[in-house]
């Protein structure tokens, strides 16, 4: 059975370097935080796809990698979603990567999506458009060594949580 979707929050995934084996069948990818989806994409690789928007984001090539440093710190929280176009949830139109990626931006209506989205969902009034300054170091190994402590930090909480 294929694996369906794997969500991992931006601060996890920024400190991971190389693509998994286990992730390489993933070709969509979604940018989201608990409500609201930011971004539907597709790619052969998407791990490699959702790097090259986080990148892209520091020279203005990317509009969600972008949206993502503006909201620097609180952007950590941000889910990316990996799905894989020949999972049974994209049987309807025929595990289709074009259709698959279609029926995502339809179904989510995703703020930065234009194509194929009659009505994207607006930007929270709680986050800075793509447009504002940049909140964060343009240092990728900065932004790195942040998503490392909050890591740390989080773990450490639930293990705290487990304890007792």
């Amino acid at each position: 059975m294929i694996q369906p979707v794997l969500s991992i929050s931006l601060k996890r995934f920024l400190l991971i370097d190389d693509c998994p084996a286990d992730w390489k069948p993933f070709d969509l990818y979604l940018f989201r935080d608990e409500e609201t989806v930011f971004y539907v994409g597709q790619s052969q690789l998407a791990f490699a796809r959702v790097w090259e928007h986080l990148l892209g984001g520091f020279h203005g090539h990317s509009i969600v990698g972008r949206f993502v440093w503006c909201n620097w710190p609180r952007s950590m929280r941000f889910a990316i979603e990996l799905m894989n176009s020949r999972s049974e949830q994209f049987d309807v139109v025929g595990n289709d990567l074009n259709a698959a990626e279609r029926l995502l931006i339809q179904q989510r209506t995703p703020c930065f999506n234009i194509s194929l989205n009659d009505q994207p969902t607006p930007l929270p009034p709680a986050y800075q458009p793509p447009s504002a300054k940049f909140r964060c170091s343009r240092s990728l190994n900065k932004l790195k060594h942040e998503a490392e402590r909050a890591v740390k930090a989080e773990d450490a909480q639930l293990w705290i949580q487990e304890m007792k």
